[in-house]
């Protein structure tokens, strides 16, 4: 198993790097977004149909899977592959997210965290070392290290403890991994630029065969998340995958590739589906505005796909109907239109035109101004 990453790339104009990742389920070119699996399904869609939304990778969740069906059942059938009948390439979080989304039902500890069960209440313990027992039963071509995602609202002295915390947790995880799969190290450090460089050097030292960005995202301004990726560009090794957790706006995949980012994943496109948001080749769409209702052109005439040929009235009466399929077209859609637009990005850094690529991305459509 493990993984191979080579810069093969990079744009003269930008700065950003085209890669190539190795896997042991399929081998991509970086920047890729992975849509994300929580449950072991990317919501609405079977694995046929992910295999053309997406690159060939995508996330599963550790916490969740943990809880329901269980690890060890899913070890049974050979892993989250098997188990899903998904033949591409997976990535598992390590469920250090849900101790910052949990925050009022979890007490942080040196061992470990303490939680409550977000459904039924009963009593839960995640350690660096049960998260990386859960991942390999999991089975996952990459693994992330589990760590404290701390809200970037937490003063500095917070913040310090945190992250001697997280870099201790990275070095028990790594002691406790017993396969090939590739374990990821986590910089965290909030807004605190000293802090992240800090992180970042000791979990370097460390050997990680990739590194993690957390706790961005994670309601700062995007000014304050570019800025972060921006300083830890140079800091960050240049022959190793660098991977920014949880954003998937369109405008933050373009940013972040110029700042040096390799590989992205975000609910955002799923979740906003759901919610009858549109991703589309012109900007966001939202379905249920009452603009639409007689509207006969379709979502994305841009998009290669007859997916995105449907009518914004008919998908607007899908989503107002609460019709499963207006969320399965959406789903599609948005996902499909990510997958384009980093193929364009490549495409971009290739020619060493990414720059010009962002004026007339901006130009183009109303990413700029959307609220998500």
């Amino acid at each position: 198993m493990g993984i191979k990453f080579e810069v093969l790339h990079v744009c003269k104009q930008s700065g950003a790097r085209l890669g190539k990742l190795t896997t042991p389920h399929g081998v991509f070119e970086t920047p890729i977004f992975m849509p994300v699996g929580t449950q072991a399904t990317v919501k609405t869609l079977a694995p046929d149909e992910i295999k053309e939304v997406s690159e060939g990778l995508i996330l599963a969740n550790t916490y969740h899977l943990w809880l329901q069906p269980g690890d060890e059942l899913i070890k049974g059938f050979g892993g989250i592959g098997n188990f899903m009948q998904w033949p591409g390439a997976l990535l598992t979080d390590s469920g250090g997210y849900q101790v910052f989304s949990l925050a009022n039902m979890r007490k942080i500890k040196e061992e470990g965290v303490y939680f409550k069960h977000h459904k039924n209440g009963s009593e839960l313990f995640l350690s660096p070392e049960k998260a990386i027992e859960i991942q390999m039963n999991l089975g996952a071509d990459i693994i992330m290290s589990f760590d404290e995602c701390p809200a970037t609202t937490h003063s500095d002295e917070y913040l310090k403890l945190s992250v001697e915390r997280t870099l201790r947790w990275a070095k028990r995880g790594k002691d406790a991994l017993k396969t090939n799969q590739a374990l990821f190290g986590i910089v965290q450090g909030g807004l605190n630029e000293d802090l992240r460089r800090y992180c970042a050097n000791e979990l370097i030292k460390m050997d990680f065969p990739g590194y993690s960005i957390g706790g961005l995202s994670v309601g700062e301004s995007k000014a304050d998340m570019y800025k972060m990726t921006k300083f830890l560009n140079p800091i960050m090794p240049f022959d190793k995958p660098r991977y920014l957790m949880g954003v998937g706006a369109p405008e933050d995949l373009l940013e972040n590739v110029i700042n040096g980012i390799d590989m992205f994943d975000c609910v955002l496109p799923t979740r906003n589906a759901r919610h009858g948001s549109a991703l589309t080749s012109i900007g966001k769409v939202s379905i249920r505005n009452q603009k639409y209702e007689y509207d006969q052109e379709p979502l994305d005439p841009l998009l290669p796909s007859s997916i995105s040929q449907y009518s914004k009235a008919y998908l607007r009466h899908l989503v107002k109907a609460d019709e499963i399929l207006g969320s399965r077209i959406l789903t599609f859609q948005n996902l499909l239109y990510l997958k384009t637009l980093m193929k364009n990005i490549r495409q971009a850094i290739k020619e060493d035109r990414l720059l010009d690529f962002k004026k007339e991305f901006y130009q183009t459509t109303n990413y700029k101004q959307a609220n998500y």
